[in-house]
This record gives C-alpha cells, sequence and structure tokens, in this order.
C-alpha cells in the first residue's frame, strides 16, 4: 500500500470514472485501474463494485477510502511542517529574558527583530534566571537573554555586551555634587537594593565587595539603619530614591530608561574600576533553527539601548 494509491482511490471515489480519475491523477487510465485492483487485492476485499456505465465505492470501501482521506490530510500537514522547517523565520520565536534586562531591553529589539524577520512570530517573557533556566531545559522557550556567568549543560550562550553599573541618588543628595562615586562612599549610606533571589542584586554585592561587609554589618544591626530590601523591581527603586528614600546602583539602561529633572534624580558613574554586567544570549546546542539565533543576535546588537551603553562607556570612563 503506497500514498499513490491512496491517492488514487480516493480520487476515483470523487469522480467515479476512471478516465476522469486518471486525468486528475496525470497518469493514463490503465495504470490507475491496476494500481486500484493490486490495492484491493492486497485488502482482500473490492472497494469499487463496476459495472459498464457507472462505478460505485462499497460499504466498506467508503470506510476506508475516508481514512485514506486522513491520512492524504496529514501527509500534507507533514509537508507544511517541513517547509516551515526550512523557512526558519516563519515559526514562532519564545524569547525570555531576566526582569532587570527585559523591560529595557524588549523596546528596542522587538522592532529590530520584525524589521530582520518581518514574518516571524514572537513570543516574550521576563522572569528569574532559574525560571527561565528550567523553560529553556524543557523547550518552553528557545532562547533567553541573561547576565553571565550562566552554565547548564547542552546550553549555548553568546555575549552581547557588557552594561556598566551607575549610582542613582536623589538630586539634593550630597554626594550628588561628585562627578564620579566609589563603592566605599555608598557604604555609609541608605542602599536600595532588590531583595534576595533577584541576581541582579547579587551582581551588585559581588562586584562592589565593601557594600558587602555594609550589608553584613546593618543586618547584624552593628551600625547604622537597616539595609532596604523591599524594592520588587528596579522601577520600584528608582521611584524610591526619587523619593528621597535612599540611593541605588542600577544597570545604566535601567538608570537612564525614563527622563527625571536633575534636582529630583542624579545619575554618577563609578571610579575605576567600573563595575558592570555582561548581558548573554542562551539556547539549546539542540534548537534546530539557527538562523532564528543569528536574526536574534544581530538584532539585539543593533538595539539602540545597546548603542546607547557602548556611547556612554568611554564617557563613564573619562568622568571617573
Amino acid at each position: 500500500m503506497t500514498l499513490t494509491e491512496l491517492r488514487y482511490i480516493v480520487t476515483l471515489a470523487r469522480e467515479k470514472h476512471f478516465g476522469r480519475a486518471a486525468e486528475r491523477c496525470h497518469v493514463s487510465q490503465p495504470t490507475l485501474s491496476v494500481a486500484v485492483k493490486k490495492l484491493e487485492e492486497e485488502l482482500g476485499i473490492p472497494l469499487f463494485e463496476r459495472s459498464k456505465s457507472s462505478i460505485r465505492v462499497t460499504e466498506t470501501g467508503l470506510r476506508i477510502i475516508e481514512q485514506a482521506q486522513r491520512v492524504l490530510d496529514q501527509v500534507g500537514v507533514i509537508r507544511d511542517m517541513a517547509q516551515d522547517g526550512k523557512n526558519q523565520l516563519n515559526s514562532p520565536l519564545r524569547v525570555g529574558a531576566i526582569y532587570t534586562i527585559g523591560p529595557y531591553l524588549f523596546p528596542h529589539l522587538l522592532p529590530e527583530l520584525r524589521r530582520a524577520a518581518p514574518d516571524m512570530p514572537l513570543y516574550i517573557e521576563e522572569n528569574y534566571t532559574g525560571n527561565l533556566r528550567q523553560k529553556l531545559r524543557q523547550s518552553e522557550l528557545d532562547a533567553i537573554i541573561i547576565a553571565l556567568p550562566f552554565e547548564e549543560p547542552e546550553v549555548v550562550t553568546l555575549p552581547l555586551y557588557d552594561e556598566p553599573f551607575v549610582i542613582l541618588l536623589p538630586g539634593s543628595h550630597p554626594l550628588a555634587k561628585e562627578k564620579s562615586l566609589s563603592a566605599e562612599q555608598l557604604a555609609n549610606e541608605q542602599l536600595l537594593l532588590l531583595g534576595p533571589g533577584h541576581c541582579f542584586r547579587d551582581q551588585v554585592l559581588e562586584s562592589c565587595p565593601p557594600l558587602v561587609e555594609a550589608v553584613a554589618e546593618r543586618n547584624a544591626g552593628a551600625r547604622g539603619p537597616a539595609l532596604v530590601t523591599e524594592g520588587s523591581s528596579l522601577e520600584t527603586i528608582r521611584h524610591m530614591v526619587a523619593s528621597g528614600l535612599g540611593v541605588t546602583i542600577l544597570p545604566l539602561s535601567a538608570a537612564t530608561s525614563m527622563a527625571y529633572d536633575d534636582d529630583i534624580l542624579a545619575v554618577r558613574p563609578f571610579a575605576p574600576p567600573v563595575p558592570f554586567r555582561t548581558v548573554a544570549l542562551a539556547w539549546r546546542v539542540t534548537f534546530p533553527r539557527p538562523k532564528a539565533i543569528d536574526v536574534l543576535s544581530l538584532a539585539a546588537s543593533q538595539c539602540r539601548v545597546i548603542e546607547k551603553v557602548e556611547k556612554q562607556r568611554p564617557a563613564l570612563a573619562a568622568g571617573a
């Protein structure tokens, strides 16, 4: 039994005439007749009742032909899927990003992706690194944008850009008069950080060792007010700083994403060495659409937010 034979019996049942069915199948009438007879012999039952003037499908033949039509329909689906696979920029691409990157990168990344691959639908998600890791591993996401280090078996990572950290202060704060600041100067301030579980909090503390001691001492009640960690997002923390509740450290993209008057918020660079994070793209080694990954990484490299980071880095270094 072959797909060709199934196509013959479906067409013959529709046309009810060997000549017209053969014409529709682009074969000679004897070829079609022989193939139908061969299939009937293989199945051991007649599919058609033949007379000199007409052809009628038998009761059992009707059920078989209906099933044959379903098989042919599924073959069409398989071919469509294969065609979509050949054009890797037609199927949806599911991209995740951590909370401290997504809100600032996605508004610039998505227009670039639409220009590069207008027929590729996009699904985006923001989540914690651990949740994104699990969804990538379980194929619920195709690629994720995270901060290094990130290690996962059978996952490839591609660094996209380095983003410096900057200091955000109320505009009236005495330190706002400085051109650059050190981590030691912040250790004596009321710090506003994300709560435990946010990778950016860990990155800030790891890159600014003087703050680690300050956090430990304040949590132990040794000196100064308790370290504020209630901020659930970088946006919340930024508004808290604008309200005069303390100072904070943000990635450059978050610090400059919303304009405040200088008398409300001040952004200051770090004195060297300037702490930074490396933003990277990660995807499974087995992901079968390398062209989609190439387009995604290229679009990310062309984002205005990254261009802004690159332009600001010399200025930050000079200011330091």
